[in-house]
């Protein structure tokens, strides 16, 4: 293929069936990723109590939780690790790593011993493995976002990324399904039991025949070739970690691409899917099966429109789709969210701390009475709720569109904003700090903010706060890179 690609001088022209190719290879392994980094919190409910020390279920799981969250805290280091290593080696060598780190590091909770068997080097062991995922996810897709991009059209690059940028809701899907069809196929006491052959040890084991796929086919892959062409002529930077962050026309850049762009993107991102699944969990008490059948049922219907976004922003720009998308969230997560109340059908009205029955500790519970004041008695709590589960599809599906928009077109921003020799260094940090810091720590935040009012509608206070500062960053600041070509820097 020596003929030249129209408007990308010095660049192979790239067929169509090696690109489905690229994006194949780099999808299944993102997917994969995502898979192993949500898999652990699916999960938090049923393995919490099993690797903190006995007596409190309610402590157990705040300390699950936190080790959860130490995996969205050291994502913006492993975008600074492995982003260096992809500017510097290459970003099929970097995504490789990654889907090894990631892959070994999920499958070692399937095999590791319990607080029972080996005490408080249980947990220990525990946050070690949360660490090397977090780094991994840091680096992975970066990688894969950046190596896809270089390989495509200009005039289709936002259509071609935005199937990578189904994967992060495709991989909480499959964590779901999975953890439902393995769960339904034996009892509730041999999937959490304490034990090497418990149920829940499976999902995680199942990651290593995922990650030997993947690692076959990505295997397979040739460098990107924006890459090979700007490292052939000396034209890739020696320092990236200088050029991307000391150098203030690029540090610019990366600070308007965090608060114009990405800290909006991932609080939305992280309200529509996982907020909600603990928010139904938790504050409307929906069972946690029934709760999962819901968010999957919304994340599957919503899946297309990632790349109806994708491929729109091709047309009108990036800008244009993600601001409509933080708009959408600030003017109606609340009236959705009230929608959920309503048709959750058990008439929650606020929450509170109450004694738990069997250790005397304080726990959150759900009233329907506010007129109960704190400490008195005859409080009456939520039952199990009736639920309108069409209805609560359909408002959860609201709340996924809202996350398409945003997350659609971003990708395509985020290798067109940053010249090609620190464009995985550059991208890379601002995104992990936007998703892992501003987004994933939104569940955590927002429950706290329930329980610290009693106001079952104050968590949406901090996603709502943050989608209108990126709203109002992004409206002044961030530039449309729709239309930018990419070889045309590399070539000059």
């Amino acid at each position: 293929m020596a003929t030249q690609q129209t408007g990308q001088a010095g660049s192979e022209e790239i067929s169509k069936a090696k690109i489905w190719k690229v994006i194949g290879a780099s999808s299944t392994g993102t997917v994969i990723e995502w898979y192993d980094f949500y898999i652990f919190g699916s999960l938090a409910t049923v393995i919490s109590p099993l690797f903190y020390p006995p007596g409190n279920d309610t402590l157990a799981l705040i300390a699950f939780l936190a080790t959860f969250a130490v995996g969205f805290i050291v994502r913006p280091f492993g975008a600074v690790f492995f982003g260096r290593i992809g500017d510097l080696v290459g970003r099929k060598y970097a995504f490789l790593v990654t889907l090894i780190l990631m892959g070994g590091a999920t499958a070692a909770v399937g095999f590791l011993p319990t607080y029972s068997q080996i005490g408080i080097a249980a947990p220990i062991l525990l946050i070690f493995i949360r660490v090397l995922q977090g780094l991994a996810l840091g680096g992975e897709y970066g990688g894969a976002v950046v190596y896809v991009a270089e390989h495509v059209p200009d005039e289709q690059r936002g259509f071609y990324t935005s199937f990578i940028q189904i994967t992060a809701s495709l991989g909480l899907l499959v964590s779901l399904a999975v953890i439902i069809g393995i769960q339904s196929s034996m009892s509730v006491e041999a999937f959490g039991a304490d034990s090497f052959y418990a149920g829940w040890r499976i999902p995680f084991i199942i990651s290593i025949f995922l990650i030997l796929v993947s690692l076959y086919m990505r295997l397979k892959m040739q460098e990107s070739p924006i890459f090979t062409h700007i490292k052939s002529k000396g034209l890739h930077s020696a320092k990236p970690l200088v050029d991307a962050f000391m150098n203030p026309e690029n540090r610019k850049r990366v600070l308007i691409t965090l608060f114009g762009a990405t800290a909006g993107q991932g609080v939305v991102w992280y309200t529509g899917q996982f907020y909600a699944l603990f928010y139904m969990q938790t504050i409307l008490r929906i069972d946690r099966i029934q709760a999962s059948y819901i968010i999957a049922a919304a994340i599957l219907l919503a899946l297309p429109l990632f790349v109806v976004f994708g491929k729109l922003s091709d047309k009108i720009g990036r800008k244009r789709i993600i601001m409509a998308g933080l708009l959408c969230a600030v003017l109606f997560y609340f009236p959705l969210y009230k929608g959920m109340v309503y048709f959750a059908g058990n008439e929650v009205q606020a929450i509170q701390s109450v004694p738990d029955k069997l250790t005397g500790l304080p726990k959150l519970a759900p009233v329907t009475d506010v007129s109960g004041v704190p400490g008195e008695t005859g409080v009456a709590v939520a039952s199990a709720p009736d639920v309108n589960v069409p209805m609560m599809i359909l408002l959860i599906f609201i709340q996924v569109v809202f996350v398409t928009m945003v997350y659609a077109p971003i990708a395509a921003y985020l290798v067109e904003a940053f010249p090609a020799k620190i464009r995985y260094t550059s991208m890379s940090l601002p995104y992990h700090i936007g998703n892992g810091v501003f987004g994933g720590l939104l569940p955590t935040i927002g429950l706290i903010a329930c329980a610290w009012t009693g106001n079952i509608y104050a968590g949406l206070a901090y996603p709502m706060l943050i989608a209108g500062i990126t709203l109002f960053v992004g409206m002044r600041y961030l530039p449309d890179t729709h239309g930018h070509r990419i070889w045309d820097e590399v070539e000059k």
